[in-house]
This record gives C-alpha cells, sequence and structure tokens, in this order.
C-alpha cells in the first residue's frame, strides 16, 4: 500500500525503556511508518545502494526491515533463514573490519580481472568508471556503514544447488523494504572469504550456511528505475531462444549491456 505500512500498522515497536532481548516491558503501539512507494514501483527501483549518510538506523526500522524479510517463502515453509545483525557493538566493529578486508581484496581481484581501467574504463564519465569510484568508495569504508547483516541458512540436509532458494528471497524481501521506507542496501557474498572466521567470532554452528552480507543504510544520493538488458533477449517462449511476443519494454526502458556475452 502506497500510503502507510502494513507492518506499522499491525505491528508494535519498542518502547526506548525496552532491552532489545525482549525483557523488558510491553511493547508500545505506535502509527505506521511511511512506506513512500507501491510494490511494482518498488521492484522496478530498487537499486544497489552503496554509499551511506553517517547516520544510525533506528530499531524501528531494522524490525521492520527483517519483518518484512522474515515473510519470504521457504522450501516446505522451513523458515530456515536467520539474520545476524551488526550495528554499533564490539562485534559489529570486529566483523565490519572483518568484511571490509575481504571486500577491499575480492574489489582488487575483480578491478584487474574485468579490466575496470582500461577500455571505456579510461573516460570518467562512462558507467565503468562510475562504478569503479563506486566500489572504491564502497570497499574502503565498509567497516562504517550502518548497519551490516549476515543472512544465515540452516541446513537440514546436504548442500545442493537450490537451499539458496530458502534465504536469497528474504534478502531481497529486506531490499525491497528499505526501499520503501527510505533506506538502502546492497547484498554481497564477500563473506564467503571470511568464512572460518565469521563463524568462529560469532559461535556459528557449523550446519549454517552464511549466504549473503547485506549493508543498509539512508542512502547518500538515491533510487531510481534500474537498467537491465532488453526483455525480449531474457524472456522464452515454449522454447529456449524462441521470443517470446510479450516481452516488450514499457516505453521509456533504459537498458544495460552488463551480463553474459551475447550470442
Amino acid at each position: 500500500m502506497a500510503n502507510g505500512s502494513v507492518v506499522g500498522q499491525y505491528l508494535p515497536v519498542a518502547s526506548s525503556e525496552a532491552p532489545r532481548d525482549g525483557s523488558g516491558p510491553l511493547l508500545d503501539p505506535v502509527g505506521p511508518l511511511p512506506d513512500t512507494v507501491g510494490l511494482f514501483e518498488g521492484i522496478c527501483t530498487t537499486r544497489a545502494i552503496r554509499r551511506y549518510l553517517p547516520e544510525p538506523v533506528p530499531d524501528h526500522v531494522l524490525r521492520d526491515l527483517l519483518f518484512a524479510a522474515t515473510r519470504a517463502p521457504s522450501g516446505s515453509n522451513r523458515q530456515p533463514f536467520r539474520f545476524l545483525v551488526f550495528t554499533d557493538g564490539p562485534n559489529a566493529r570486529a566483523v565490519k573490519e572483518l568484511m571490509g578486508r575481504a571486500a577491499r581484496n575480492v574489489w582488487d581481484v575483480k578491478r584487474t580481472a574485468d579490466r575496470y581501467d582500461e577500455g571505456s574504463g579510461i573516460d570518467d564519465t562512462s558507467p565503468k568508471a562510475r562504478m569503479a569510484r563506486t566500489m572504491d568508495e564502497y570497499v574502503e569504508h565498509l567497516s562504517e556503514v550502518p548497519v551490516l547483516i549476515l543472512a544465515g541458512l540452516v541446513r537440514h540436509r546436504a548442500p545442493n544447488p537450490t537451499e539458496g532458494a530458502s534465504v536469497y528471497p528474504a534478502c531481497q524481501n529486506l531490499l525491497l523494504a528499505a526501499r520503501a521506507l527510505g533506506y538502502g542496501g546492497v547484498m554481497t557474498t564477500w563473506n564467503q572469504l571470511v568464512d572460518r572466521e565469521l563463524h568462529e567470532l560469532l559461535d556459528i554452528p557449523d550446519e549454517v550456511l552464511v549466504a549473503a552480507t547485506i549493508t543498509v543504510g539512508r542512502p547518500r544520493g538515491g533510487h531510481g528505475p534500474v537498467r537491465r538488458r532488453p526483455l525480449g533477449e531474457l524472456v522464452y517462449l515454449d522454447r529456449w531462444g524462441t521470443p517470446a511476443p510479450f516481452a516488450i519494454d514499457p516505453p521509456g526502458t533504459r537498458f544495460t549491456s552488463a551480463g553474459p556475452p551475447r550470442p
């Protein structure tokens, strides 16, 4: 709904006296948080936000983001997703520093492998060069992000290629909720580089997969229409490679050439 958060209408928010562990006073009801966009608009305009204002994300916003995340579907409704949230405590600082180092290592390799400093990358106005500057800033200041969230998956069977279907929809729900409430975020899997360190530092059980890292904050900049390949290149009818006649982008859609090479 465009004019009010369903979460804010039906859920209470903790009073200032209540500790986060839930052992304090009963929760006080509040009015709805402002939900500034409709669902379809949110889907089409939720960009990867990597630059944040230096301000904390209030607890009631975190509550709504995680409520939205945990409404996501999962296989047999097992709900194996778990979220570790880090703001400004001792573990938060340690995790952010650890992830910052991992991010810088990954970006150093990717920048060279993907030739960000060659071709159109030497033109400061090109999308490639702008992305490189954004990534430089993001990895350099990742340890300072307002909120870092680790998305976990409690495995109940041996690892398999489809297990992410029970955690990644929850991650997207979280990002969409952030968009709706005036915040933004981005998901990475850079945690893989420091997986053992994270498990040991945070006492994460061995059967839990740390599936993703999401950073969240108030955007320094803004959301806007995302750019993708033309719909006709991505949607087939009846057989692989057969164009779908209904796969037509709305007027005014802007495109990107990113993605796998065209055939």
